[in-house]
C-alpha cells in the first residue's frame, strides 16, 4: 500500500510514528503553492517525504548524504500519501522522495504481476511516467502485510491470510483510507483470497490510530508496515501472504531525471547499497525511543556508522 503507500506522523511513538513536521519543509502544508510555480531553482534538489516516520527518516537520509556530497538540499516533509505526493513531482514542487518498489509499480500499471524484487525493479522504468525515474533499489524491504493480535490468529488457526478469509466476514479492518481502493488493498485481499470484511475503519498508515484501535479491539486485523517495531513488542502476528497479493517492496529513491546528475546517482546509490531490512528495523526502533529524537539525527548517525 504504502505506500500506494502509503501512506504511512511528528516523530514515532513505539511505532513508525506520530505525524511529524516537515523539516526544512513550509509548515503544516508543506506543499503550500506548489501548484503555483513553486518549482525548487534548477540548482537545488527538493526532497519530500510521505506522512509516515520511516518515510521522514529515509527523507532526512537522503537529504544529510547529498548535502555532504555538495548539492543544494530543501526538504518538504509530511506531504501525503502517493495520491498527493506524485503530483508534486509531476510539477516540480518536490524533486526526489524515498520509495517502495512494489507500490510504486502498481500505482502507475495497475494490471502488474510483477512481484520478485527483481521482476518489479525490472518493470518499474516501463511504467514510470517520462521525466520521473528510480535509481538503484536497496536490499531493505519495508511491505504492507495484514497484522492480527495473537489472541485472533489462535482464534482462527490463522497463520496466513488464506488462513483467516473464511472469517474475514467477521472481522473490521483498519488501515489507511488509500486501502480502500489500492490494487493490493481491499480489491487485492478480495480478488486473491475472497476475503470480504465486516467493515472497514479509516485510520493511517499502520501507525498510531491503527496501533491504538489494534489494542483496543475497535479492529481485528490492520495493514500494517512489516518494519513496524510495535508489531513484535506487541506479541502480534503478520499473516503470510502465499498468494503474493503485496509485491516486493524494496526501498530506493524516486526522482526527477533532470535533477539525477551524476553526484546525487552515486550518493544515493551508495546509500541503497548499505541499507538493509535489519537496519530499516533498527532506525525505526530508535525514532521509537522515548526521549524522540530528531529524525535527522537519527539519519546523521546511521550515515556516520556507514561510513557514507
Amino acid at each position: 500500500m504504502k505506500r500506494t503507500v502509503a501512506g504511512l506522523v511528528t516523530v514515532l511513538v513505539a511505532a513508525l510514528g506520530l505525524t511529524a513536521c516537515g523539516g526544512g519543509g513550509s509548515g503544516s502544508d508543506p506543499l503550500a503553492g506548489g501548484n503555483s510555480g513553486s518549482q525548487s531553482p534548477s540548482d537545488t534538489i527538493t526532497i519530500g517525504s510521505a506522512n509516515f516516520a520511516e518515510s521522514q527518516l529515509l527523507a532526512e537520509i537522503y537529504a544529510a548524504a547529498l548535502t555532504k556530497a555538495g548539492v543544494k538540499v530543501s526538504k518538504k516533509l509530511n506531504i501525503g500519501s502517493r495520491e498527493t505526493y506524485i503530483p508534486a513531482l509531476k510539477d516540480g514542487s518536490i524533486d526526489l522522495i524515498p520509495e517502495y518498489s512494489g507500490t510504486l509499480l502498481q500505482y502507475f500499471d495497475k494490471s502488474a504481476t510483477a512481484t520478485s524484487a527483481d521482476d518489479v525493479y525490472a518493470a518499474l522504468p516501463k511504467a514510470l511516467p517520462s521525466g520521473l525515474s528510480v535509481l538503484d533499489k536497496s536490499a531493505a524491504e519495508d511491505k504492507d502485510a495484514v497484522v492480527v493480535t495473537k489472541e485472533t490468529a489462535d482464534k482462527y488457526n490463522a497463520k496466513s491470510i488464506a488462513d483467516l478469509a473464511p472469517h474475514c466476514g467477521d472481522l473490521v479492518l483498519g488501515a489507511a483510507p488509500e486501502f480502500q481502493k489500492r490494487p493490493d488493498g481491499v480489491p487485492g485481499l478480495l480478488k486473491n483470497y475472497n476475503c470480504t470484511f465486516k467493515d472497514f475503519k479509516s485510520l493511517d498508515a499502520g501507525s498510531t490510530l491503527t496501533v491504538a484501535a489494534l489494542k483496543q479491539g475497535s479492529i481485528q486485523a490492520a495493514d500494517m508496515f512489516t518494519t513496524d517495531p510495535t508489531i513484535t513488542n506487541n506479541g502480534w502476528v503478520v499473516l503470510a501472504d502465499p498468494k503474493f497479493n503485496f509485491a516486493a517492496q524494496n526501498v530506493l529513491p524516486l526522482i526527477n531525471t533532470s535533477k539525477a546528475s551524476d553526484t546525487v546517482k552515486k550518493t544515493l546509490n551508495a546509500i541503497s547499497a548499505k541499507l538493509d531490512t535489519k537496519t530499516l528495523v533498527d532506525l525505526n526502533g530508535k525514532l521509537g525511543a522515548p526521549d524522540k529524537p530528531d529524525p535527522a539525527k537519527v539519519a546523521a548517525d546511521w550515515l556516520a556508522s556507514a561510513g557514507l
